[in-house]
């Protein structure tokens, strides 16, 4: 077998593929066997059937189409090998001779990996913000924990803001009452916002046993999307009560004796995830500067699949959940299609040169996964899907996606060699000084969040 390749585009490349006949004999065989078994002539035994029987019968050209199409995959793997070529997606084969006995002669166009260089980029310099922690982020937090623990209280009066009420619903469209549209004994909170708009303005003001009717767009269920009128009645309305903030409430909702260790705790938890967040703007940051540093071509056919891609998983994973159609996400977003279409390739675009950059930067810098690494990187991962780690794991292996895994790590692995070699300053004018492991956590986030689909 011989091969050339002839370079289309920074992206794309043609394979020239000429086989000598006798290099078919393997193919071909197979391809006598597996119509022998197949076909039945009279006078010979199933799979017994003469090579000349089936080329009188059947013709020359079914078996050399049946060999051919069994060796093509073969000769491309080898010639794309041979050239050491990077192949994205499938090749678009093309056979140009085909002579009985003496030759194969094809072509292969396929899209490939660009060849990049990466410049110097240890004078790259990104400012983030810088981490504080106000005693109104404390007041707030320990707030939000004496929410947690408030207890209610039926009450004789009229429901006012912060009340939870219990209620009866019934929502009618066009006049019909859904066969989903009738719910008793809801538990809601006035002013969490958490059912329908307009609700709260609905059973203010009402005591147990009154009720009221309003116009309402649905968010769920059969009709969602659809105005709908609805009726909701009050059984019963209770009055929330906060715990005293002292001493004995840190006892009740934490592991601490006192409301100043509380308060310290509040004070360093909130710390530590504006330092992962500061972490996570620095890497963006600093991803954005390299990018603007490597001029990256991207393939045309990747660049499309990677956009419907996208599309796909937000109009039938994401948005199918919330039980929204695109067209009302993008009504709620306030973005026409065009917006959409191009926010959406611009998003594609940058995923797929962030891939490409971070991979040339594993190479260059000999970037290895080690299984502990791996095994960190899929607890996050599952973490973060809602599986349990064994559920991943087994879903990973089985759908073949483990070099996926193994690549996002590497990715994270290359960014945080980048930023660790950036100079990060806070909006104060002080350097600084990523945690090691903080900064590959947030750059494998960083990374994930633009992953992109290669064939």
């Amino acid at each position: 077998m011989k091969s050339a390749v002839e370079t289309l585009n920074p992206t794309r490349v043609r394979l020239t593929v000429e086989v000598p006949f006798e290099e078919l004999k393997d193919s071909l065989d197979a391809a006598y066997k597996k119509i022998n078994q197949q076909v039945t002539v009279k006078g010979f035994r199933k799979g017994k059937i003469p090579a000349r029987v089936i080329d009188q019968r059947f013709g020359r050209g079914a078996v050399l189409e049946e060999a051919v199409n069994d060796a093509l995959p073969k000769f491309y793997t080898e010639a794309v090998n041979e050239a050491e070529l990077s192949v994205l997606g499938q090749p678009e084969v093309d056979i140009t001779e085909l002579k009985d006995g003496e030759t194969l002669n094809f072509t292969a166009e396929v899209d490939v990996r660009p060849a990049l260089e990466i410049p110097d980029y240890s004078g790259i310099e990104v400012e983030v913000d810088a981490i504080e922690v106000t005693d109104e982020d404390i007041e707030k937090s320990v707030e939000q924990l004496r929410e947690r623990f408030a207890s209610t209280s039926p009450v004789e009066r009229a429901a006012e803001d912060g009340d939870v009420v219990t209620i009866d619903l019934e929502a009618k469209v066009d006049g019909e009452v859904l066969e989903d549209g009738i719910a008793n004994g809801v538990s809601y909170t006035i002013g969490s916002g958490e059912l329908l708009d307009g609700i709260d303005d609905a059973v203010k003001g009402k005591s147990a046993g009154e009720e009221a009717t309003f116009t309402s767009e649905l968010k769920g269920g059969s009709a969602a999307g659809k105005e709908a009128e609805v009726t909701v009645k009050v059984t019963q309305v209770a009055a929330r009560e906060l715990p005293e903030l002292d001493d004995d409430f840190a006892q009740l909702a934490s592991e601490f004796d006192t409301l100043e260790e509380l308060k310290a705790d509040s004070r360093k938890r909130l710390t530590n995830m504006k330092q992962f967040d500061q972490a996570t703007q620095a890497q963006e940051r600093v991803l954005e500067k390299l990018l603007d540093l490597v001029e990256v071509p991207v393939p045309e056919k990747l660049l499309e699949d990677e956009v419907n891609t996208r599309k796909h998983n937000l109009e039938h994973h994401q948005l199918g959940q919330m039980g929204l159609t695109l067209d009302k996400y993008l009504e709620i977003q306030g973005k026409s299609a065009e917006e959409f279409e191009t926010e959406t390739r611009e998003a594609a675009v940058k995923g797929i040169k962030t891939q490409f950059v971070l991979d040339e930067l594993v190479k260059k810098e000999q970037l290895n996964v080690n299984q502990e690494e791996l095994t960190e990187h899929l607890m996050r991962r599952a973490a973060s899907s809602g599986m349990s780690p064994d559920q991943f794991a087994q879903a990973v292996v089985e759908g073949g996606q483990v070099p996926l895994l193994v690549g996002e790590v590497a990715r994270g692995k290359a960014l945080a060699v980048v930023v660790e070699a950036a100079t990060v300053k806070d909006t104060n004018g002080e350097v600084v000084n990523l945690d090691d492991e903080e900064e590959t956590e947030a750059a494998e986030a960083s990374e994930t969040s633009e992953e992109t689909t290669e064939g």
